[in-house]
This record gives C-alpha cells, structure tokens and sequence, in this order.
C-alpha cells in the first residue's frame, strides 16, 4: 500500500518540494507524481536575461528527477476537487495517458504560482508585454530585436522585477531608449545607500526615471498616465505584480480575495488537512505576521517545510517549526551591477547594503544555487529514508493511506 502524494507545478516551490519528498520517504511506502506543463524546469528569476537575448541552460525534468522515484506527467491542471481529492489533467505531450485523465491522491501539494498581473489597467493585457513566463519572454526577445535604434522601451512598474528588466534592457542595447515609470518614488523600499546606487546605475545605463507616475491606460504605442499625460513608448513591459492561478478560487479551499491559499505555519491549508500549499500560491506569514511576497526567496523555504512537515506526519516524526524569515533582497542591475539590500526578518530594508560588481556576484550565486537545489533533489539530506508508519502513530492529524487505483 502506498500513499499517493501528487505534487502541481514544478517551479522552484513544486520541484523543490517533490524532490526533497522522494529523498525524506522509501519509495515503495509512496507513489509522488509531478504534474507540470512544460518539460523543462524554468528559471524564473532570469527571464529579463531571456528576453534580452541570453540562451539559459536547458534543465529537462526527466534527467532532473530520473532514478528518485518522482513520476512526471506533463499536462496542465483543468480541476482540483478537494473533496474527492482528485485532479483533473490535460496531457501537454505524449504521456501514454488518456485525455483527460483524473488523478487520485492521499496527500496534495498545490505549487501553481502566478502569471503577471495587468491589474485591469485598460489595454495592458493586448500590448504590454510581460515577463513573468518563459513564452512572454521569448515575446518581448522577438520584439525587442525588431527595435531601431532610439526606439524607446517603456518598463512599468518600479518593483525588483521592473529594475531587473529596466537595467538588462538597458544595458544589454544600449541604442534604445529605455524609460521606467514607477508608481511611487525610485527604491522606495530600499535604503539610503540602496536607492543611491540604484539611481547612479539607473543614470549610468540611461534609463529615464518617471516617479509617482500611475499608468492607467495602454496602447500599441503609447502609455497614458493617470495626470493624462501620454507617454511614447514602441514597446511596454509590464512588471506591476503577479496574480495566482484562477484554479484555486474553483475549489472549496479557503482562500484569500486574490486567490491565495490559506496555510498555517506547516504549509497545510486551514481547511482542507490533506492539501499543502506552497510558493506564489500560498499565503504563508512571516516572523511579525506579515504575508509572505511572492518570490522564489519565499518559495523556496516554503516547499521545504510542506515537504517536511508532509514526511513528519507520515513517518511519525517531529514536525519542523522554523520560522519563515527573510535575509536579503538580490537584486541585478544588468550583468555588471547588482544590489543586495539587507533586511530584517520580516522584509523591511535596514542601513547595510552590497553594491557594485561583488553584488552581481553575489546575486548570481543564488541564482545558480536555487537552480541547483531543483537540479538536485537528491542531494544536501542524510540518505535514509524514513518508512511510513501506521496512523495512530504519526504527528498531528493523520493523513491516510490508500491502495493506488
């Protein structure tokens, strides 16, 4: 008898999560299925560098997760039935499966995260261009290489995700003419020394700064501001936020108004005990009780306590009560540049702060190492795995265990 653990998506949260799974259990105690749409495992947080014309190493799922016991199916969710514990699939290649098939599982770890959000602002989802998926970015790389010199490219949004995009761009053709219209002021949640450096690179690459500027309307060639002014642009990527799968609003889970499951401090949904809930997709609070933002920061350590917790449970052990807490924001400002601002616990900017090359260094080394905890899911835990025990003798509520259909 084995206890079935289906496992949506396989960003970083969903990989990180099955991985660490298949390494902390004995496989003939559980059956894991990964389910992802696309083949490849995709690194998020370098899309600006896709879309500027920079080739990613392939990472294929099948060599990533060959001999862990982790299966794959490449299908796209369609439904989550929390109350028959069952997924709905839609193959997306040949995966011997018939379409569309139903998934049955014991335990649920829902890692669906996020698309770019144009937050209803009239026209952004017709022209703007976004990067927050791997076929947005290969978009805005086929127009961006359509560009003429002096040609501007507007970026909206003045999070970490705008700076990211606005300074690759920027950098990577210098020929163009790269704006960035921020809601409020630059680097307002940095700090002195962080929006310093920031702007010095902004000026240095010359990307032109429009603060406390509210887009409000787009069209294929210009942007309008919410003082009316309009604003020239070839080309708009919008980089304001993200927005959850619309799959979690469908199912009896308790949810946030934007969609967001509901987690206590073990990742498991308050209302459904049998669904975990990790990544952009869940709502998990920090140390001072504040939500968790959607970044790989957040999800990362986030499928590591689903992951153990799920195991803890099954197997009897202690359940792990770490608390969730940020140490820095990395930030790349182009290839050479980069900011790493410290921050407290839970988020807020403190003085210190790494500038300059060494910060692109060191944003670069965490990049390749989150990379590298989803390439490796084997790896960085003792090797024993631990065998599942009968109910009464696990943590918590039990989860139960069923024979596969």
């Amino acid at each position: 008898m084995q206890h079935r653990i289906v496992v949506l998506g396989a960003g970083y949260a969903g990989a990180v999560a099955a991985g660490r799974l298949a390494r902390r259990l004995r496989p003939e105690d559980v059956a894991i299925t990964l389910v992802n749409a696309e083949p490849d495992f995709v690194e998020r947080v370098r899309m600006h560098q896709l879309a500027t014309g920079q080739e990613l190493r392939p990472r294929p799922f099948a060599e990533m997760f060959a001999g862990t016991g982790v299966r794959l199916r490449l299908a796209r969710v369609t439904a989550v039935d929390v109350d028959r514990k069952t997924v709905t699939t839609v193959p997306t290649a040949e995966d011997g499966v018939p379409e569309p098939a139903e998934l049955e599982y014991d335990t649920l770890v829902y890692a669906l995260g996020s698309a770019g959000d144009d937050q209803g602002v009239p026209g952004a989802a017709e022209h703007a261009d976004q990067i927050a998926s791997r076929p947005g970015a290969l978009r805005l790389r086929r127009r961006l290489a359509d560009l003429q010199a002096g040609e501007r490219v507007l970026v909206v949004g003045g999070g970490l995700t705008g700076l990211e995009a606005a300074t690759e761009i920027a950098e990577a053709r210098p020929d163009l003419d790269v704006a960035l219209a921020a809601r409020g002021a630059l680097g307002d949640r940095l700090s002195p020394k962080g929006r310093r450096h920031l702007r010095k690179v902004l000026d240095g690459l010359g990307v032109t700064v429009h603060e406390h500027t509210a887009v409000t309307a787009v069209a294929p060639d210009h942007v309008t501001t919410a003082e009316g002014a309009v604003v020239p642009a070839a080309v708009t990527l919008w980089t304001t936020g993200f927005a959850v799968h619309p799959l979690s609003r469908a199912t009896a889970l308790e949810v946030t108004d934007a969609g967001r499951i509901v987690v206590d401090k073990t990742m498991r949904s308050v209302s459904h005990p049998d669904v975990y809930a990790v990544g952009d997709a869940a709502l998990a609070t920090g140390p001072a009780g504040n939500p968790l933002r959607m970044s790989c920061a957040s999800g990362l350590p986030m499928a590591w306590q689903a992951a153990d917790s799920i195991a803890a449970r099954l197997t009897g052990g202690k359940l792990p009560d770490t608390p969730l807490r940020y140490v820095n924001q990395c930030v790349s400002l182009g290839r050479r540049q980069g900011l790493i601002q410290y921050v407290t616990a839970d988020d807020r900017a403190v003085r210190a702060a790494l500038t300059g090359r060494t910060a692109a260094l060191y944003k670069e080394l965490i990049c390749k190492g989150a990379a590298w905890a989803v390439a490796h899911p084997m790896l960085g835990l003792p090797s024993r795995r631990r065998r599942v025990v009968p109910d009464a003798a696990r943590s918590d509520a039990p989860l139960t265990t069923t024979t596969p259909a």
